[in-house]
């Protein structure tokens, strides 16, 4: 089932419902889940094939929406400017979440806000979800619902239409870190610099 936004309604059903949605962003296509819910977070392990051990980052609608998930760490206020884009940044939270969701003790998660108006209104009407790239662990990432449909089938229950630009990773930035520190390197340089 591929959906356009007159038909995010469906899609919100659907990660209401614990199931699987394709969910279209600037670096790859992404499938994600209702952060808080450990059937759901386990089940996109399953079909990605994904070792337990590699956690996945939430995506959120707006550089405010941070104030919500009760973050410890101080973050820059240059993530703001490079938000919506592809930087993802690891932070310590006092929530906890399902297991295969950032890491625990000390409880940390990778946070984005993605540069896609399509992604962006879901979010607005979901809250944060858990998203990954679109692939089996090990192979490449899908860049568009198309690709991603030849991977997953009717294992996502539905596929928001949408094209990546970069076809690569964001950029993640351990905060937790004084000063930022990179862990993987994608299309954003850090840290920033200035003209």
């Amino acid at each position: 089932m591929f959906l356009q936004l007159n038909d995010l309604n469906v899609a919100v059903q659907k990660i209401e419902d614990n199931q699987i949605v394709g969910i279209p962003t600037e670096t790859v296509y992404g499938i994600g889940v209702n952060p808080y819910s450990q059937k759901a977070v386990d089940n996109l392990f399953k079909i990605k094939e994904r070792e337990d051990d590699k956690p996945i980052s939430l995506l959120i609608h707006s550089y405010t929406e941070l104030h919500k998930l009760n973050v410890k760490t101080e973050i820059p206020e240059v993530v703001e400017l490079y938000w919506p884009g592809p930087l993802t940044i690891v932070v310590e939270v006092n929530d906890t979440f399902p297991v295969g969701i950032g890491t625990s003790n000390p409880n940390s998660v990778g946070i984005r806000v993605p540069e896609n108006p399509l992604a962006i209104e879901l979010l607005k009407m979901t809250g944060p979800l858990a998203v990954t790239s679109a692939n089996i662990s090990g192979t490449d990432e899908a860049n568009n619902h198309i690709e991603a449909e030849q991977i997953f089938g009717n294992s996502v229950s539905a596929y928001l239409e949408g094209d990546a630009l970069h076809g690569d990773g964001s950029t993640v930035v351990d905060l937790r870190v004084d000063g930022g520190k990179i862990l993987r390197q994608g299309p954003l340089r850090w840290p920033p610099s200035y003209c």
